[in-house]
């Protein structure tokens, strides 16, 4: 690490336990897209954020970037169907949001990304999920653990305004509908002393 993780006063001495998806609030968004936010719906997040640091086996990666390779800046793990998770807390988690919102899409919640922002010097460029680009709607359930980083999305387009949701210590966050066709997401560097943060993302077969 990099930076001191700040643990939440609100989450200090709590168990892991899943809240009630029922609270998530959904903004409309442009050109079919749509995104979900509940603020704190994993307690015991951060005692689960220290097991994962210790457990996952993260990873850097290089990747070709115009005429040279760089550095991804984060670490990575990644899960596919039926591969045994780190934690049990993370399939409680993927088997809630998948009974949650199977009655609105086909495709089961069932591959698990992750990604450990160390510092405010980590961070992933505007994108959207390539394979999401292909299909016509699909989800992508975001759990952030640790210390809160700024996840911003803006129209693909140009047209209209940047969203900023600042997500850590358990807040969910959920991409729908066309938002990997229609939106851009990323997660900005930070000039500010930033604590680590862990991003869990849950997916469909084959949305990467």
């Amino acid at each position: 690490m990099t930076a001191a993780f700040q643990a939440s006063l609100l989450d200090v001495g709590q168990e892991f336990g899943l809240g009630d998806l029922g609270g998530l609030r959904r903004t409309a968004l442009s050109g079919g897209a749509w995104v979900e936010v509940l603020p704190g719906w994993v307690t015991g997040a951060d005692e689960l954020f220290e097991r994962l640091v210790d457990t996952v086996p993260w990873r850097a990666e290089r990747r070709p970037m115009y005429d040279q390779v760089v550095a991804v800046p984060r670490l990575l793990s990644w899960y596919g169907k039926g591969e045994p998770l780190p934690d049990p807390a993370i399939g409680e988690a993927m088997r809630a949001l998948d009974a949650h919102y199977r009655p609105q899409f086909d495709d089961e919640l069932c591959t698990v990304g992750m990604c450990l922002y160390r510092d405010g010097r980590d961070s992933v460029a505007w994108h959207g999920d390539t394979s999401g680009r292909r299909v016509k709607e699909t989800i992508v359930a975001i759990l952030s653990l640790g210390n809160p980083r700024a996840v911003m999305l803006r129209p693909r387009n140009g047209v209209g305004a940047t969203l900023r949701h600042l997500v850590g210590h358990g807040d969910l966050l959920v991409m729908g509908g066309t938002c990997q066709r229609t939106w851009e997401h990323c997660v900005p560097k930070s000039a500010k002393v930033t604590g680590p943060r862990i991003s869990i993302q849950f997916r469909p077969e084959g949305i990467h």
